[in-house]
């Protein structure tokens, strides 16, 4: 059997990231593989469209209610396609650190067995603009080696991206992580995969896949579906599919390079970012 490739997918929040990686699971189940989802933000809506929108109950509500001896499939439920679902979920409002679940349900994953050897995917679904904390734990304790940012040619999600690229050099510098691209979550801005592209090379990585915007993907949620299932024929549904592609046939893996904000701020206005910025907020 080959390594689990283990992968965390970073983003602002907001930008599509659960949404997303719950959308090229499904491509990669279509390609016969065998994918575990960690959801890794309290809101614990990484699997929901995987599960059907069943909600699960989170690997720290568990813990409340039933203590630390849970049984595997208390905690993990069988979604679309056989993936196996997991959501760590978050601290009681204003008390401790949001970071702790994952590092509690990761380390109760290993102990129940959930990584078993035909496992070809676990996705770690993590909220945040910055790596720190507990968010930074999948990629901290060598856990996940490959990470994605997904973007959009939006300016707070590509300060976002740029922060998030500081935390994974410093990790990757220490450890084996590495970032295999950016994915674009297109929202139709002008110039945006041109930008996106020079936003990529300057980080020293690739624009590994970018996803047209097509109001489907919200119609499937609604129906609390991937547009994989819930339109299979649609052109989305093969965008997902060319997507779970590229991520399976990746080869290309680099610490990123980071930009000073004065560099960002440059190529947003290359490509005209910061003038629309100006001219919406024009008075």
């Amino acid at each position: 059997m080959g390594e689990i490739r283990q992968i965390a997918i970073y983003g602002k929040g907001g930008i599509g990231k659960s949404t997303t990686t719950q959308n090229l699971t499904a491509g990669l189940v279509e390609h016969g593989k065998k994918v575990m989802v960690v959801g890794c933000d309290p809101k614990a809506d990484s699997t929901r469209l995987l599960l059907g929108g069943l909600a699960q109950k989170t690997v720290l509500d568990t813990i409340r209610d039933e203590g630390e001896n849970v049984e595997l499939d208390r905690i993990m439920r069988t979604g679309f396609g056989g993936t196996r679902c997991v959501e760590s979920g978050g601290p009681e409002p204003g008390v401790g650190c949001a970071g702790r679940g994952i590092i509690t349900s990761i380390s109760m994953l290993e102990n129940l067995g959930a990584y078993t050897d035909d496992l070809d995917f676990v996705f770690y679904d993590v909220l945040g603009d910055v790596v720190c904390g507990g968010f930074a734990m999948p990629i901290r304790e060598g856990k996940a080696k490959e990470i994605y940012i997904v973007a959009s040619g939006e300016m707070m999600a590509l300060y976002a991206a740029n922060n998030i690229a500081k935390g994974i050099s410093r990790y990757a510098k220490a450890g084996g992580v590495r970032l295999g691209g950016i994915i674009c979550n297109s929202r139709n801005v002008d110039r945006e995969l041109d930008l996106l592209r020079a936003f990529s090379k300057e980080l020293g990585t690739q624009l590994l896949y970018f996803v047209p915007r097509d109001n489907i993907v919200q119609r499937a949620e609604i129906n609390r579906k991937t547009v994989i299932e819930y339109k299979p024929d649609s052109a989305q549904a093969q965008e997902y599919r060319n997507l779970a592609e590229a991520v399976i046939n990746n080869t290309n893996f680099t610490i990123p390079t980071p930009m000073t904000q004065e560099r960002l701020e440059e190529i947003l206005l290359e490509y005209g970012l910061m003038e629309a910025l100006e001219d919406d907020y024009k008075i």
